[in-house]
């Protein structure tokens, strides 16, 4: 069984980048709007959780150095102005208004940012491109003295193309999710990889704003207890163990075996509801992690939070192809640490099963309109494990930008939100790709042995 489940080393690399060029990129052609306009953002686009910069990192591996053609930075700086021009919003700033909600607004010498660097070691230095590493972080552009979740008056999209001695490149990204979720991220990046690759503006399909399709019902309907926003005092031990000790990131590679083992071994008795892959792998990672944590009391209730992509879920009206706005709602299961880790693995994923399936269009509606009368400021960890599910999201596919597919292509460093798991697909750099999936999650020193012998427990 331990084959089923292979943990991968996060190696730490010292690397020793030199930032060449700081170039701002404005749209290459006129835009809908002026200096002193602004733009609505909805209460999916404004929630806290939202209020970040997704860091990004994808490696190419292509020797690059030979090409007598323009610089990397100078083809993706190009393309990016071009795409700008329908992305215009990228090009923009966030402000806040009245009752603390933000809008984006356009004024002189806005645009997004090209950083340009270079270091002195190849690609190969790395080791295998498999897994998020935290030392990865100096690929990424931090402004000097740049505080934790700036968002005010920061460009919405800083790109850094950094070159490698042996010619590959890698390109740190960071989007601000205020203006797209994952998948809008997707449909941003194809179209710039699109254009960077054939030389001319490519994007399909045609972005749309039309952030007004999520207003706020007057007066608002909150239908739904929303226990993922609720304020819960910490008496339980989760959040110290992790927040008190410096977190580990570990990766784990769960095989297609396992997956489909734990899939069945999930399964209510009647299958009149049965669950789904990714029921059965977050109710199991959570009760892992719970385990591993030895999180007391138990009767201390918990929180299992996962975003649900709600786009199919729109029927009245239709929400316009090519919208590329923030349309995920957060699901939340939840459970007393006794019935997470002593129940039946079908019951859990049962709870899981069941939040997913709560997120209806008029629960989409109540988040909206519970965010207008109770709008969160500061995000919620008691209790509470989020699993973000990036296997849906096109993120290799979508990412040649003319020289083929990223070798890796994900997240870097988990350890600022450690009650955070990531699932993954497999890279296309990994030796022999298949249908295994990773799993990044953060562990105290202590818990960090125990979780793979619990991931191993499938047996009730």
């Amino acid at each position: 069984m331990a084959s089923l489940v292979e943990e991968l080393q996060v190696p730490h690399i010292n690397i020793q980048v030199t930032i060449d060029h700081v170039t701002p990129v404005m749209p290459a052609a006129p835009i809908p709007v002026s200096s002193g306009d602004s733009l609505y953002l909805s209460n999916l686009d404004d929630m806290i959780g939202a209020r970040v910069f997704t860091p990004t990192v994808y490696f190419y591996r292509c020797n690059c150095s030979s090409s007598k053609e323009k610089r990397v930075g100078e083809i993706l700086g190009d393309a990016l102005a071009n795409v700008l021009v329908p992305y215009y919003p990228f090009s923009g700033r966030l402000r806040e208004i009245k009752n603390g909600k933000l809008e984006v607004f356009f004024g002189p010498n806005q645009g997004a940012l090209m950083v340009e660097a270079h270091t002195d070691i190849a690609i190969t230095d790395l080791g295998e491109l498999e897994v998020p590493n935290p030392s990865w972080s100096p690929l990424i552009y931090i402004f000097p003295n740049e505080y934790n979740y700036k968002m005010i008056d920061m460009p919405l999209v800083i790109a850094q193309v950094t070159t490698f001695r042996c010619g590959g490149f890698s390109l740190g990204l960071r989007i601000c999710h205020c203006l797209c979720d994952g998948q809008g991220a997707m449909q941003f990046i194809s179209a710039w990889a699109a254009t960077a690759k054939t030389g001319t503006l490519s994007t399909s399909p045609n972005p749309c704003w039309d952030r007004e399709f999520f207003l706020p019902r007057n007066p608002p309907m909150v239908k739904f207890r929303h226990a993922e926003f609720m304020k819960i005092d910490e008496t339980s031990s989760l959040t110290s163990s992790l927040w008190q000790a410096k977190p580990l990131q570990k990766c784990y590679r769960i095989s297609e075996e396992f997956q489909t083992r734990l899939k069945e071994r999930a399964q209510p008795q009647n299958y009149d509801q049965p669950c789904t892959s990714f029921d059965a792998m977050a109710a199991h990672l959570w009760r892992s992690w719970v385990k591993a944590l030895d999180v007391k009391p138990m009767e201390y209730e918990l929180r299992l939070t996962f975003s649900v992509n709600a786009r199919q879920k729109l029927k009245d009206p239709v929400l316009q192809h090519g919208f590329y706005g923030n349309v995920v709602c957060l699901a939340c299961a939840t459970s007393t640490v006794s019935e997470v880790i002593e129940g039946k693995i079908s019951s859990t994923a049962a709870r899981v099963r069941e939040a997913r399936q709560s997120v209806t269009e008029e629960y989409v509606r109540s988040t909206v309109d519970f965010m207008e009368v109770d709008r969160p400021t500061r995000l919620e960890f008691a209790g509470k494990l989020t699993i973000t599910q990036w296997t849906r999201l096109s993120i290799y596919e979508c990412a040649d930008f003319g020289w083929g597919k990223p070798v890796y292509a994900g997240p870097i460093d988990l350890t600022p939100t450690p009650q955070v798991c990531v699932i993954l697909p497999e890279g296309e750099g990994a030796a022999s790709p298949t249908r295994s999936i990773l799993v990044c999650i953060c562990l105290s020193e202590s818990a960090a042995l125990r979780f793979k012998e619990c991931l191993l427990e499938i047996c009730d």
